[in-house]
């Protein structure tokens, strides 16, 4: 059964590790526009047809506190916020999300599929505006310790294709679509340029096909990276 956290969409701390034993950890990432969301709920759906049980969650989000801290960052004016004050807040509601939704998820052996984690924060705050990634890696240390995602699954749009996207929705743009292109390109180089640091963890998927073909990119790179899970294969 897929389940979502209650009443919600979902010094370096020593956070449990996620291992074997536990449900599995994923996250999507990209741009705006590059189909996160409905990649998450048509994994998650694939995942429950195995016999797996998933939660779907977001970030900034996923807990009840969390949720509270998402509607400061996504609503407003662009320049809202300083961009280290963003990335702060955003990892506060990490931590909360992290400790109340995901990691007693994992416990319990069910598979968690996040829309955005920690590398949204440095390629945004990080690639995008210009904090010191040094600074964001000692936040995210804090926040996540060594619960970071077992798979990434970075979808990559050109942004002009992104924004063609987002703009066509019905519901309400964030103050992040907001954002003009040049920073958008940013963020894109910074998502490719995190998943070249992080090869074994992250896999780069071009997410301009239609949903269904971008769907069964993202269900091989599942097979192979969990490749000892007999289910996947059921």
């Amino acid at each position: 059964m897929q389940t979502h956290p209650p009443g919600v969409w979902g010094t370096k701390v020593m956070t449990p590790p996620v291992t074997t034993t536990t449900g599995r950890f994923i996250s999507f990432e990209g741009g705006e526009g590059a189909g996160k969301s409905t990649q998450s709920r048509l994994l998650c759906a694939r995942l429950e047809n195995h016999g797996i049980e998933t939660l779907a969650t977001r970030e900034p989000g996923g807990s009840p506190g969390a949720e509270h801290i998402r509607n400061l960052l996504v609503s407003g004016a662009v320049g809202r916020w300083e961009p280290l004050t963003e990335a702060l807040l955003h990892n506060a509601a990490r931590r909360d999300h992290l400790q109340r939704v995901i990691l007693p998820a994992l416990t319990r052996g069910v598979w968690v599929i996040s829309d955005r984690f920690a590398d949204s924060t440095l390629a945004y705050q990080g690639y995008g505006q210009g904090v010191a990634h040094e600074k964001l890696n000692q936040m995210r240390d804090l926040a996540v310790g060594d619960a970071m995602p077992e798979l990434t699954l970075m979808l990559d749009i050109p942004v002009a294709d992104g924004f063609a996207r987002t703009h066509s929705r019905a519901d309400e743009t964030s103050r992040y679509e907001k954002m003009d292109s040049a920073m958008h390109e940013r963020l894109r180089q910074g998502f490719l340029a995190i998943a070249a640091a992080e090869p074994e963890r992250c896999r780069v998927l071009s997410a301009a096909a239609n949903a269904d073909n971008v769907h069964q990119l993202i269900w091989q790179s599942v097979c192979e990276r969990f490749v000892e899970d007999a289910r996947l294969n059921g």
